[in-house]
């Protein structure tokens, strides 16, 4: 039998029939996905502030109500969204969540009341969001052979986190708008505008780019049930348990570092006498961004890492590393501080770690043929995390400290480094081929 052509990505061999031209315009998507997602953060923001005048002792919780409503609908549709990825095309339902978020970024900076931002955010935002996550993560479980999954989903981290930074760079656009006689107002809408536009062109890139078609032969596929409990099922396996744990704390630490870091740096540059978009520019370039860059530069020095190790015992460091960044944030007591970006670094360098050995867990474990479904339980477990935490998170912002909510993250990966240590323990890894062809036909 003549196995299927292998393909390289520089260092990264991809799994049977990717072609090169796939998996650059891959890691192009991987670089506009979770930007683009995440620029609710700086839209909402400003929103509450410019828009809506929201006073600054509501707005932790109106931001943590939000999140945790979106969470909810997104619960609902992550599963489904698995078996739609299982059964219909990666790169459909990939485009439909960037059209999805085009549309909520149009109309964003057009709310005029807090019912608006639930709508938008709780149905059209939901549903991009769900769309780009699940399928983005099933894509970057197909696309590598085993050897290199590590490297890929590296290269992966280091894109999506110099993709937030670029994109969270959008908010500087409305000081530069306003100083040429624009209204705040009108400077937001435009800013909202540019991300919307760009939404559209990563939608074209992923329906014409990535590769057609599923990873399995019509004959092998499951039924829709078979996919839909897939998911549910494979947690009896002790590592797909971790990794879908490791999800619950990966997420809501991404979603505690996306809105309530950006929101404690505003309302701290607001309290030293800046205005809304000035504040809200500041607390994105000195807070999260520096963060982000730490992220992505540590992303390539882990992936070989996530490689060469057992997997659990790699999310186990990380989330050693995480703790760190998270309880750390003990010590800094103003986040406008010159000392401060030192905390920010080993925020993101935390963050990313486990989300990367999540990631390279969960790949590594992830059936074949079911791949959308277990990837739609991943991102269930992630919701999930966001919506507990950011639930706690939000009260505790406001009536206690804004690092409440990071302490909050900080605590779950303590938990969860036990975990790591515990299964590796009582199941440890099983034998992996390490052949190139292993991973069989792959579409998507």
């Amino acid at each position: 039998m003549v196995e299927p052509k292998t393909h390289r990505l520089g260092p990264i061999v991809l799994a049977a029939d990717v072609l090169p031209r796939h998996g650059w315009s891959f890691l192009l998507a991987a670089f506009l996905s979770i930007g683009l997602m995440i620029f609710i953060s700086v839209g909402q923001t400003y929103v509450l502030n410019v828009n809506l005048g929201i006073p600054d002792s509501e707005q932790g919780g109106i931001t943590s109500r939000l999140i945790v409503w979106t969470e909810l609908v997104a619960l609902t549709l992550f599963i489904p969204a698995g078996v739609l990825i299982d059964r219909v095309s990666r790169r459909f339902i990939y485009a439909l969540g960037f059209l999805f978020l085009a549309i909520t970024y149009a109309v964003y900076p057009f709310a005029d009341s807090l019912s608006d931002l639930y709508l938008y955010r709780c149905t059209i935002y939901a549903l991009g969001f769900v769309a780009i996550t699940a399928a983005l993560s099933t894509v970057l479980v197909d696309y590598p052979a085993e050897p290199s999954r590590g490297k890929l989903v590296a290269m992966v981290g280091f894109l999506c986190g110099l993709g937030v930074a670029v994109i969270q760079g959008f908010s500087a656009i409305p000081p530069l708008l306003v100083q040429r006689g624009m209204s705040e107002l009108q400077a937001g809408q435009a800013m909202h505008m540019v991300v919307a536009g760009l939404c559209v062109g990563a939608a074209l890139l992923v329906a014409t780019q990535l590769k057609p078609g599923l990873p399995a032969r019509p004959r092998q596929r499951p039924t829709p049930r078979e996919v839909f409990v897939g998911g549910f099922t494979e947690a009896r396996n002790p590592r797909v348990l971790l990794a879908y744990s490791a999800a619950f704390i990966a997420r809501g630490d991404q979603a505690v570092n996306a809105f309530f870091l950006t929101l404690w740096g505003t309302l701290a540059g607001k309290a030293a006498g800046l205005d809304a978009a000035e504040a809200l520019a500041a607390a994105t370039l000195t807070m999260f961004v520096p963060a982000q860059i730490a992220a992505l530069l540590w992303a390539p020095i882990l992936g070989p890492f996530l490689d060469r190790f057992d997997r659990v015992t790699a999310l186990a460091i990380c989330m050693v590393l995480a703790a760190i960044g998270n309880l750390a944030l003990l010590l800094l007591g103003d986040p406008r501080a010159s000392y401060g970006i030192w905390f920010f670094i080993l925020l993101g360098i935390g963050q990313i770690s486990v989300f990367l050995a999540a990631q390279s867990l969960i790949g590594q474990e992830a059936p074949v043929d079911r791949r959308g479904a277990v990837l739609g339980a991943f991102n269930v477990a992630g919701a999930i995390g966001i919506l507990l935490i950011v639930l706690v998170g939000g009260p505790l912002f406001d009536a206690i400290d804004p690092r409440a909510p990071f302490v909050v993250v900080g605590v779950v990966n303590v938990l969860l480094f036990f975990a790591s240590l515990y299964v590796r323990v009582k199941a440890p890894q099983k034998a992996v081929a390490r052949t190139v062809a292993a991973e069989g036909s792959v579409g998507g």
